[in-house]
């Protein structure tokens, strides 16, 4: 059993005879207390999708729940329901928009490593690879020479997601972004 200090993000913990995915923590150390930190965890019940937050001392245990990642590529969209397919043995997994929207801002028909999370053979999240490669929809027109500076622009990605981009990069080009970041890091 681990400690709350020890928890990390996307673990699936077991709390109130309920199986929740953790999507959140923020550290903190209160002021003129001796010892331990306090870990702020927003959860999403696995089951009913319910959020709640929840305050834990660093020497709280936990009991980690049953986790199982399965790679999976994007197959289709119905609606809110989002389908992923198993990369091995093909089995169709269903998520709900509401429970990835962050993660669909970097998901296209081509990406890869992307891997699903189940909990009791249910899926409830995805995991992003660290980098993703995606095509820019729209930005300003490049600048010759843009590269000898440091200055950046926005551009618009296919997924709809809007990043800052250095000026000698233009619309059509495909890069790679650091997923944790939201960053841009180079032409793909």
């Amino acid at each position: 059993m681990p400690r709350a200090s020890e928890i990390k993000k996307n673990s699936a913990v077991e709390y109130q005879d309920r199986v929740y995915f953790v999507r959140d923590i923020e550290r903190s150390v209160p002021q003129g207390r001796a010892g331990g930190s306090l870990y702020r965890m927003r959860m999403y019940d696995v089951v009913t999708g319910n959020k709640i937050d929840e305050t834990f001392k660093d020497s709280d245990m936990l009991n980690l729940a049953d986790l199982v990642r399965r790679p999976a590529t994007f197959s289709y969209s119905d609606g809110d329901e989002y389908v992923f397919m198993d990369s091995e043995d093909f089995t169709q997994y269903s998520l709900n928009r509401e429970a990835i929207a962050d993660e669909l801002l970097f998901i296209s028909e081509d990406t890869q490593g992307v891997v699903v999370i189940l909990v009791s053979d249910a899926p409830v999240a995805l995991a992003l690879p660290q980098t993703v490669e995606l095509e820019i929809l729209e930005t300003d027109p490049s600048v010759k020479g843009g590269s000898a500076t440091a200055r950046t622009k926005p551009a618009n990605l296919s997924t709809g997601l809007i990043i800052q981009v250095p000026e000698h990069i233009s619309t059509g080009d495909r890069i790679k972004i650091n997923v944790e970041e939201r960053k841009f890091l180079s032409r793909a």
